[in-house]
């Protein structure tokens, strides 16, 4: 029994009715002050709780795309060849609807939680970051037909590289699950989720295909089987579920930042749009006829229209969220 416990039950055997009184606040204030505890205690666990079920669920949104990147691999169970025209399309496709997602709405998002001005800090952060992290590794790039031949030095040298190029698109799944569990979204396994979160994870899942198809494409020709070709080209994602829910936490918890956030996310996947995934897919098409432009133009524009539908129904959510 604590030593206010012993005191205020004192108080009260000593028969003076004021001294009874005093006795009986004492022992009041003690359980007023463990009810408290006990209740900060509950809520802390509860908080807890229920920040662990969010962070599995966008981990398991940025393993859906680490897992697509897979789905690109899978063709060379059933060909052993893929046409040029395909590849460059599918790198225009991917192209298109990363800047469709990002744009009209990793951007549009943004202007709903902050100024122009720190959006434009957010995108100014993100492109520096892909700029800087690419000047330092300019001579450490790793072609995927290392992967079989490499030792665990080597794969951790693997994993850093990729996260270069992964983290932002994990970044732009993680923040666009900021509002996981508020209103306005749609319910899913007892969560409720952001239609904007589902489509970033929709965006990049279908982007990392041909990232994976282009991983394939030298183990192929080292003769490597299709399904430990699919296991290294999910490898090569892995550091987005890691991005994911390292920028739900960050925005999370600073709320202020969130516009920042947002900026971050789509100047990253604009940049390496402009900067790796067309050059990439006009590389891959100098061959054609049209040197690659058509087809790259082509599968741009197609994924414009095809992200269309989902930027839609992600505005009309939010619209009449707002009006509630």
């Amino acid at each position: 029994m604590s030593s206010d416990t012993k005191r205020a039950k004192a108080h009260l055997f000593r028969g003076d009715k004021w001294t009874g009184c005093s006795g009986l606040l004492s022992l009041d204030r003690w359980w007023m002050s463990k009810s408290a505890e006990l209740i900060n205690r509950w809520f802390a666990i509860v908080w807890v709780v229920g920040l662990l079920g969010d962070l599995i669920f966008v981990f398991l949104a940025g393993m859906v795309t680490a897992l697509a990147t897979g789905v690109g691999a899978l063709p060379f169970y059933f060909f052993s060849e893929i046409s040029e025209r395909w590849k460059v399309g599918l790198w225009g496709l991917a192209s298109g609807i990363m800047v469709a997602a990002s744009v009209f709405g990793l951007l549009f998002e943004a202007t709903a939680y902050g100024t122009y001005l720190q959006i434009s800090i957010g995108v100014g952060i993100g492109v520096g970051l892909v700029v800087f992290t690419n000047w330092v590794l300019t001579d450490a790039e790793i072609d995927p037909g290392e992967y079989e031949e490499a030792d665990f030095r080597k794969l951790v040298l693997i994993l850093g590289i990729l996260t270069v190029h992964s983290f932002p698109e994990g970044v732009a799944v993680g923040v666009s699950f900021a509002e996981l569990g508020l209103d306005g979204g749609t319910e899913f396994l007892g969560l409720t989720v952001p239609v904007l979160g589902i489509i970033m994870t929709f965006a990049i899942a279908i982007h990392n295909i041909p990232e994976g198809l282009s991983i394939g494409i030298p183990l192929r020709n080292m003769s490597v089987e299709p399904r430990r070709m699919v296991g290294w080209a999910i490898f090569s994602s892995l550091p987005q579920p890691i991005g994911a829910v390292f920028a739900f936490v960050f925005v999370s918890v600073a709320q202020e930042l969130l516009p920042i956030g947002f900026g971050f996310a789509a100047g990253a996947m604009i940049y390496l749009v402009a900067t790796e995934f067309i050059p990439e897919a006009l590389k891959q098409g100098a061959h054609l006829p049209s040197h690659g432009y058509a087809e790259t133009a082509t599968g741009f524009v197609s994924g414009v229209i095809l992200m269309m539908p989902f930027l839609f129904i992600w505005l009309v959510s939010r619209r009449q969220a707002s009006s509630r």
